[in-house]
Parts: structure tokens; C-alpha cells; sequence
């Protein structure tokens, strides 16, 4: 009898919904306190932005009919709802880091005809930076500079036809920041989940192996990702 293989893990990358019903966008009102970026322990170049210190305040500006649960930015922080926050921590996810309460100083309706419901309370949380790596050998990447740090794997890539991880460097986290793509938040497939599960809005999972991004229109690699071994 055949034995039994399991499935890899499962992983999306996370995108707010722009032009979608919720679609909602936060920017850092003044003042802004700002602390030092988040830097390799191996090179030290720096992987990630200035970190945001309190006092956390926001305008917000509303695109869809109505207020989303997912707000990507301010820099590395990202927004979510008070439902997001209590949800997330009582069904005992891993990977945002924080939760502390913003300030809504202002509110900027951008379509005309909506009358949303009362905005409602907002988070910033932190992204973790996961021990995953993204397997270019098994990924449709484009990288017209070698690698330059084992830790960090900076450069980054010119283009991205579809990507999958390292097997066995994840270590669970419901959401995370890969190492070779710390500028693009994923989650796990429990995390899938429990948005669809809870109805969380302005939120779009692409699956990795589907995401693309080509600004300078390079194209997939010629070579096909390799095979597992």
C-alpha cells in the first residue's frame, strides 16, 4: 500500500482590496515620532522601514461603501478593526505584534453617494520577520543581482511570476514577513480561514504560486522553478 504524503502548507499573500466595497486607506497624521528601522543580524543592512512610535494618530480616507477591517500602512504598521484584534486573538493566531489603539483625527470620504456607519476602532499592529525564506530555485524569480546576504537574501528580486518557500523554515506563524520578501506580508492557510470565516474585509490572499509582480515588465524566467527533491 502507498504511504501517505502530505501536502505543503499552503501560503497567500496579503493585499488590501483597492477599488474593492471597503476599500480604506490610512495615512500618519503630525506629529510623527519615528525609531530606528529593523536591521539583519548578519549584514546589517536594514529590512524594513522607520518604525512608528506613539502618539499613534491617522487620517483615514474611505474609497468603498463601507469601513474595511484591513488597512495596509501607515510604512511597515498595518490598521485593523477592534472585531479583527478581538478575533484574531481569541482564536490564538500568531504574527501581528502590538495592537496598539490609533487616534482617527480625520475621516475623508473619496465617493460621493455612500453613507458609511460609524468608523470604528482601529489597531496598529507589527508584522513579525519569520525565519521563512522564499526558494528562488523553486520559484519563478527574476534577480538580475546575486544575492549578497545569506540572512537577509538582499537584493531584492526584479520580478516575481509565482513563488513558494523553503521547505522546513517556517515555523507556524499565522502571519509573517519572509526573508528574501520582507516588503510583502503572507499568511497561513488557517489565517485564510479565519478571514473568510469571520467575513474580514479589504482583504485580498492571492496564493503564492499565483502572485505576480513585474513593474518593469521583464517577464517570467526562461527556466522553469526547479522540481522538490
Amino acid at each position: 500500500m502507498a504511504s501517505q504524503v502530505d501536502e505543503p502548507p499552503r501560503f497567500f499573500v496579503l493585499q488590501d482590496d483597492v477599488w474593492g466595497p471597503h476599500d480604506t486607506q490610512g495615512s500618519k497624521v503630525e506629529p510623527i515620532n519615528r525609531g530606528d528601522a529593523p536591521h539583519c543580524p548578519r549584514c546589517g543592512g536594514a529590512i524594513g522601514m522607520l518604525t512608528w512610535l506613539p502618539p499613534y494618530r491617522v487620517e483615514l480616507e474611505l474609497y468603498g461603501q463601507g469601513w474595511g477591517d484591513f488597512i495596509n500602512g501607515p510604512g511597515y504598521n498595518v490598521l485593523i478593526s477592534e472585531r479583527f484584534a478581538e478575533a484574531f486573538r481569541a482564536e490564538g493566531l500568531t504574527g501581528l505584534l502590538g495592537f496598539h489603539p490609533v487616534d482617527v483625527v480625520r475621516v475623508k470620504r473619496k465617493r460621493k453617494g455612500f453613507k458609511p456607519g460609524a468608523v470604528p476602532r482601529y489597531f496598529t499592529v507589527t508584522v513579525c520577520f519569520s525565519r521563512a525564506a522564499v526558494d528562488d530555485g523553486r520559484s519563478r524569480v527574476r534577480r538580475l543581482v546575486p544575492v549578497s546576504c545569506p540572512e537577509c537574501l538582499t537584493p531584492g528580486r526584479d520580478s516575481i511570476h509565482g513563488f513558494t518557500l523553503e521547505p522546513g523554515t517556517w515555523q507556524g506563524e499565522d502571519v509573517f514577513r519572509p526573508r528574501g520578501l520582507q516588503g510583502r506580508i503572507l499568511v497561513s492557510e488557517r489565517f485564510a480561514g479565519f478571514v473568510k470565516r469571520h467575513g474580514l474585509t479589504n482583504m485580498k490572499l492571492t496564493p503564492t504560486q499565483e502572485f505576480t509582480w513585474d513593474p518593469r515588465r521583464l517577464g517570467p524566467p526562461d527556466a522553469p522553478p526547479a522540481g522538490p527533491t
